[in-house]
């Protein structure tokens, strides 16, 4: 993974912790504030809901980076395929010459 990669997602999981704390923090203030039984509970049942929102929104990110991540490491594989075949091509090459050299010089 490269370096701006590994930034991105260390960024994204400070995010989504911040985020989840301020909710945990936004709830705890729900349940001490002094306020009647439904008022609570729907300020929860609003809390939950938008809890919902950003576990998918960080999920759905997460899953991005995934697929990007697969992708780049299929990329990288396929080239590095590429240049190991080109090395083996070119060192058969070199030793069918120097076999040639040795032949032609005997």
């Amino acid at each position: 993974m490269g370096r701006n990669q590994e930034d991105r997602s260390v960024f994204g999981h400070f995010m989504a912790g911040l985020g989840l704390g301020a909710l945990i923090g936004a709830i705890a203030a729900l349940l001490l504030a002094p306020k009647s039984g439904q008022e609570t509970r729907e300020e929860i049942a609003r809390a939950a809901e938008e809890l919902k929102k950003k576990a998918n929104k960080v999920v759905e990110e997460l899953t991005e980076s995934a697929e990007e991540l697969t992708k780049k490491s299929k990329e990288l594989l396929e080239t590095t395929k590429v240049k190991v075949q080109s090395a083996i091509e070119a060192g058969k090459e070199a030793m069918a010459r120097r076999k040639d050299e040795n032949t032609e010089e005997s």
